[in-house]
């Protein structure tokens, strides 16, 4: 161990010139200086053959200290030539405690002196540097440490160049003096002695050298690990390296570096179980974060030689650790640790101690890597002997440890900087991606509107062709233009069936149009209730059997329908419609003489428990299945994907031949959806084509079983009431607002459906109604802004308004809290109440 404190033999000049060194570096802001000379009066020190002076700073302390070997020293004469030769022995030491304990006796003493001291020390200041005295600044040290070998060099070549006839001898103030013959060999004698002056100063200066040496080395590691840290941001080579040469500088067995790792904890707050923390002895983690762990391993390490085995990737288990080996918070906070022996340090705890044996560790040190606060690791070196650690040692440890947490906090700013980047440059492509299928998706729509538009126009002149120019032909007969030969009453059969044809053609398309909006806007509602499905599927085929006997096309059906669930909950006419379209492009796309047949049976869920049902009902969870096949032309496997897109047909061979929207397929596989069904298609070319339905039972709400109810006892509603005019119902609500349109339209009331409040005032301005239906609680507009802003209109302000609100209002508090509404009806909406409401109203009788 390289020693702090330097005990020498000096001439007393050396000794002056390391006095004015150590007073030069007394310059230093808030440095105290304190020598013999400025305590010599109280201390009675003027004869007293010791010497010191203190240099006591923040970031440098020194203590110097010379006691005279010869008889010069209490004469007062300390700068004569002789007394500059004179030998002391001189200890210059700059260990804090050594400081602490020379220099605190004396400012006790001091500080029991009475009166106004001429030396002007702050004795208060002086303890209180005392206490704070720290390891040197490696700066300042190495600056005094190169300064001093200046002078002791210096010393040494001014004794060697000594001559022995130049020797004289000068004591007080006495006159130089020849030497006899008989003194000159006791003279030579002493010259000799003096020679030997050089051999204390390399004595003294090895030490010196050497700890300057190693100040050097340990200034240069330092900078090429944050040289390192400067030239690279790879975490893996800079931790690598930094371990190998620091353990080089060390001169120790094994360096390691053991890193924690943040891992999900108990979620039923109980305290962290204990982690394992390595063959280091750096303990369990104590600490219990309510959902993190933290879990650690040695993640790098460098042996001395291939005889010291490897603890790397190690994670000891943690019973070890169940008294506490060390905190970890104390961790965070910057505790090292040193062990010079841990059989004697750990003698209470045999587990630990074991593992450490096996590890062949005698002597540890450890330091923390703290990283924005956040203990990242442990930096630890191994010694397989006995090893009292220095202080100087354990602060070069902290310093690199100080650089790697630096070097760590960089590193991972760059991983996330360049996780950041990669997500950045991966939303670009997605979005790039994303605005490549839009613009793709926009070309299909433009192709596909245009491609709309030309069948369109097609499906819509060719019928209106034929009713123009044929109304056109009957016109001109009917006038006498074409002569006076009559118009036979067979063809005028036959024009006006073609104007039949041409006008239900045209009300097909219209209606497909409609209905495939309403779904895809969401406004379509299943009008659920109960009827035979039998009786559905025969219906459906009657209606076509003549466009398949003008085809050429047999019709027929499979009836697999089980009586006792013959009767199934849907919509029909949801149903019917998805039937005419599949039958009727069956029919179309089949050759004369081919077949089309119709199959529907139900399917029952065989997991479910039988309840009671009404006979000939299908029980809940069935299934009806529609099955049309037809001996077709079929469909090609590449073009399957367009059957169900809107406005979409065949290749142009089948749109030429057998024409059409493209919307009877789209607005099918939405009609099933909306059923909560699925559709399934198989077809083979020139074979033929099967398409087949899935319904599943719906169930009849309460609203919905009132309606239907009502709609039926409320068939006969006198007409001077139901047919004096419309109402206008604004309502956001689905359900009521079918619930409302159906028992208005059963009594024979024209109703107008508004979703919207914001539009609903120009809207009911513009039509006129004589009634309007207005919800209070609407989202955007409500209730009370549109009836106050129909009030406020000329063209309205005279118009029956029934508000409808959560709760009863006292009728003579109607028009105040509705903002002028007429009545007032509280939900949930009874039938017989509505109608009571509505033909008040309209007879002009009400509360308005």
């Amino acid at each position: 161990m390289k020693p702090k404190t330097l005990n020498r033999t000096l001439p007393l000049a050396t000794f002056e010139a390391a006095y004015q060194l150590l007073q030069q570096m007394a310059e230093i802001p808030g440095a105290i200086w304190l020598t013999d000379d400025a305590i010599a009066d109280f201390q009675n020190r003027e004869n007293s053959s010791e010497r010191f002076a203190a240099l006591v700073s923040e970031h440098f302390s020194a203590l110097l200290r010379g006691n005279l070997l010869d008889e010069f020293a209490t004469n007062g004469h300390k700068h004569s030539e002789k007394n500059l030769h004179s030998q002391l022995n001189v200890q210059l030491t700059f260990e804090p405690r050594a400081i602490a304990n020379f220099l605190s006796p004396l400012a006790d003493k001091l500080a029991e002196i009475t009166g106004a001291p001429s030396w002007k020390i702050d004795i208060r200041a002086l303890k209180q540097a005392i206490k704070n005295i720290q390891t040197n600044s490696a700066v300042l040290q190495s600056e005094f440490t190169l300064n001093l070998l200046d002078i002791l060099a210096a010393n040494a070549n001014q004794n060697n160049r000594l001559p022995l006839h130049s020797k004289i001898e000068i004591e007080g103030k006495s006159a130089p003096k020849v030497i006899d013959p008989e003194t000159r060999q006791s003279q030579i004698a002493e010259a000799v002695n003096q020679l030997q002056i050089v051999s204390p100063c390399i004595s003294f200066c090895q030490p010196v050298e050497d700890a300057l040496q190693q100040q050097l080395e340990q200034e240069r590691l330092l900078n090429q690990v944050t040289t390192q840290i400067r030239q690279s941001l790879e975490l893996p080579v800079i931790l690598s390296k930094a371990v190998e040469r620091v353990r080089e500088f060390l001169e120790v067995d094994r360096l390691l570096i053991y890193q924690f790792e943040k891992v999900p904890g108990p979620h039923n707050g109980e305290l962290a179980k204990e982690i394992p923390a390595a063959v280091s002895g750096s303990g369990e983690i104590q600490e219990n974060f309510r959902s993190y762990l933290y879990v650690g391993r040695v993640t790098y390490e460098a042996l001395a030689n291939d005889a010291i085995s490897s603890v790397l990737n190690f994670s000891e288990d943690a019973q070890c650790f169940t008294n506490g080996v060390i905190d970890r918070e104390k961790y965070r906070k910057g505790l090292a640790l040193c062990v010079a022996d841990v059989e004697t340090t750990y003698s209470s705890q045999p587990c630990f101690l074991e593992l450490m044996r096996r590890a062949k560790v005698r002597a540890k040190l450890l330091v923390p890597i703290v990283v924005q606060d956040e203990l990242w690791g442990l930096l630890i070196a191994h010694q397989c002997t006995f090893r009292e650690w220095e202080e100087s040692k354990k602060t070069f440890l902290r310093q690199i440890a100080e650089h790697l947490a630096i070097a760590i906090y960089q590193a991972e700013l760059y991983a996330e900087v360049q996780q950041q980047k990669r997500t950045s440059e991966q939303r670009v492509i997605e979005r790039t991606q994303e605005l490549h299928d839009a613009l793709v998706a926009a070309q299909s729509a433009s192709l596909a509107k245009s491609e709309f538009l030309a069948a369109m126009s097609h499906e819509l002149r060719t019928p209106l062709t034929c009713v123009i120019g044929i109304s056109d032909t009957l016109l001109r007969w009917s006038y006498g233009k074409v002569g006076s030969k009559e118009v036979p009453v067979q063809k005028q059969r036959q024009y006006l069936q073609t104007i039949r044809d041409s006008g239900d053609h045209l009300l097909e398309l219209i209606n497909d149009i409609l209905d495939l909006s309403q779904v895809e806007a969401g406004k379509a509602i299943l009008k659920i209730s109960e009827f035979s499905l039998s009786k559905l599927a025969s219906q459906s085929l009657h209606a076509l059997k003549e466009k398949a006997a003008a085809k050429g096309v047999e019709l027929l059906q499979e009836q697999r329908i089980k009586q006792e669930c013959d009767r199934f909950i849907a919509d029909p006419r949801r149903l019917r419609q998805i039937l005419f379209n599949l039958l009727g492009n069956a029919i179309k796309f089949t050759p004369k003489g081919g077949r089309v047949i119709l199959r529907v049976w139900v399917t029952e869920d065989k997991n479910r428990t039988p309840a009671l049902r009404p006979p000939g009902t299908a029980p809940a969870g069935s299934t009806a299945v529609f099955q049309i096949k037809d001996t077709g032309i079929g469909i090609p496997e590449n073009q399957r994907s367009l059957l169900f897109q809107k406005f979409q047909q065949l290749d142009s061979p089948y749109r030429r031949e057998y024409g059409g929207t493209g919307l009877g397929l789209a607005l099918t596989k939405q009609l099933v959806e909306l059923h909560g069904g699925a559709i399934e298609v198989n077809s083979k070319v020139d074979v033929g084509s099967t398409f087949t339905v899935f319904i599943p039972l719906q169930t009849i709400t309460k609203d919905e079983s009132t309606k239907f109810t009502y709609e039926k006892s409320n068939s006969s509603l006198p007409l001077h009431y139901s047919s004096r005019g419309s109402l206008v119902l604004v309502e956001e609500d689905e359900e009521t607002a079918m619930l409302i349109c159906d028992i208005l339209t059963a009594a024979g009331l024209q109703v107008v459906w508004m979703i919207e409040g914001s539009a609903a005032v120009e809207q009911i301005e513009l039509l006129q109604p004589n009634a309007v239906i207005v919800d209070m609680r609407l989202p955007g507009m409500n209730g009370c802004e549109i009836i106050h802003q129909l009030r406020q209109k000329p063209a309205t302000e005279n118009i029956k308004i029934l508000a409808l609100s959560t709760n009863e209002i006292p009728p003579d508090q109607i028009s105040l809290v509705t903002a002028g509404a007429n009545d007032c009806l509280a939900k949930p909406i009874h039938p017989e109440q509505l109608l009571d409401k509505i033909i008040s109203l309209m007879a002009g009788i009400g509360n308005g």
